[in-house]
């Protein structure tokens, strides 16, 4: 439509009937004029801003730049003496008749062999210090730490955790050491970028990329009986070899240790422990070559809706559910069916907010504990002890 055409019938709209549809025809004509005359550029600066977007660094590339040289390959030997005594009924070879009817009496002398192992570690200290995974290490006879340079470094253990699956490494050599900084694991959230990094099936320096899909996740849900640690949960692949290795957020801070990984049909997931208690386990590592655990010997739950009516009315807290007989908490006066509302006069949420707070006490300071008991407040001192003390 020109404009000539807009003109002309223009001045045919002037009839009485005609003029009611006078604005209406103005109204078209505006937007068809500005849609011919002013196209929207926004198309083409979008364009250009993804465009410059490519050229730019990734920011996952700016974050290995950081911590990726770091990342180190542990490769485990160990010893296995065994005899073949097991592939016959017990005793048979100590038999006169059978032994000399078949000749096996080479059968009883013991046999060795070589049991080799791979992981990957964080070297977090100038000093030449890897974090990585106990069972990563455990009962080896010898280390061997591989950087990304080429360097292979012989290491010793200073100290390792099973309850929390953390363990040190010394490196024997001089450096210098590259190294990668430690973050702040409390100041996650839920959908953060979550970088992991490691050896997984042997292919040195494997990247994955994900979020974190969710925090102290209670290694217990997981079926794991043994462990004392509540775990960042993870979308970014994690697999064999993986294990020691760190996840990093997007500024290439280490965020936590790459620990485990469930897997299922269409998708697996992983679990990191977060730096923040890695951090505190290395410390006594280092300084005892071994950590503590305190603990105050109770049995809890979240469970606060299936308790007592004034129990039902508050929404947040952790509701003993055992108390370990001659334990702090029960010398202390807590009592089954408390429920712990704040500690050192910090909001109690859920049981995970229980066992942060009394790992992050010191063995030698006292907790304050604010509990609710039908339908009363008290506040309870207790005293963890180290968890190895309670099982003597």
């Amino acid at each position: 439509m020109n404009r000539l055409d807009i003109t002309s019938l223009l001045i045919r709209a002037t009839t009485i009937h005609q003029k009611k549809y006078l604005k209406i025809l103005v109204l078209f004509v505006f937007f068809a004029f500005n849609f011919q005359f002013n196209p929207s550029v926004k198309s083409g600066e979008a364009s250009l801003a993804a465009a410059q977007n490519l050229k730019q660094q990734s920011f996952v590339s700016k974050a290995l730049t950081i911590s990726g040289n770091a990342v180190v390959t542990i490769e485990t030997e160990r010893k296995v003496i065994s005899s073949r005594e097991g592939v016959f009924p017990p005793g048979i070879l100590n038999d006169p008749y059978f032994e000399r009817f078949f000749g096996l009496k080479g059968l009883q002398i013991p046999r060795s062999r070589i049991e080799r192992g791979q992981g990957s570690g964080v070297i977090f200290s100038k000093k030449g210090l890897v974090l990585t995974n106990a069972h990563v290490i455990e009962n080896t006879d010898q280390l061997i730490v591989g950087l990304s340079d080429g360097r292979r470094v012989i290491g010793k253990v200073v100290g390792q955790d099973s309850l929390t699956d953390l363990a040190v490494i010394q490196l024997k050599e001089k450096g210098p050491w590259p190294t990668a900084p430690l973050g702040d694991s409390d100041q996650l959230k839920v959908g953060d970028w979550a970088i992991a990094v490691g050896n997984p099936f042997g292919l040195e320096n494997t990247v994955t990329l994900g979020i974190i899909s969710n925090l102290n996740r209670d290694v217990a849900q997981l079926g794991i009986s043994d462990k004392r640690i509540d775990l960042i949960q993870t979308d970014a692949a994690i697999n064999p070899g993986n294990s020691g290795g760190p996840l990093l957020n997007s500024f290439g801070e280490v965020i936590g240790i790459n620990t485990l990984v469930r897997t299922g049909p269409g998708a697996g997931l992983g679990f990191a422990i977060p730096i923040n208690r890695a951090r505190k386990i290395a410390k006594d590592l280092i300084t005892t070559g071994r950590a503590n655990h305190p603990m105050i010997g109770v049995t809890l739950s979240s469970n606060i809706k299936q308790k007592s009516n004034f129990l039902s009315q508050r929404e947040n807290g952790a509701i003993i559910k055992y108390v370990t007989p001659n334990g702090p908490a029960e010398k202390g006066g807590l009592k089954i069916n408390d429920l712990i509302i704040s500690i050192n006069n910090e909001k109690i949420k859920t049981p995970a907010d229980v066992v942060e707070k009394i790992n992050q006490n010191d063995l030698k300071s006292t907790l304050r504990i604010k509990i609710v008991r039908e339908n009363a407040e008290y506040f309870k001192i207790i005293k963890p002890i180290d968890i190895y003390e309670l099982e003597l």
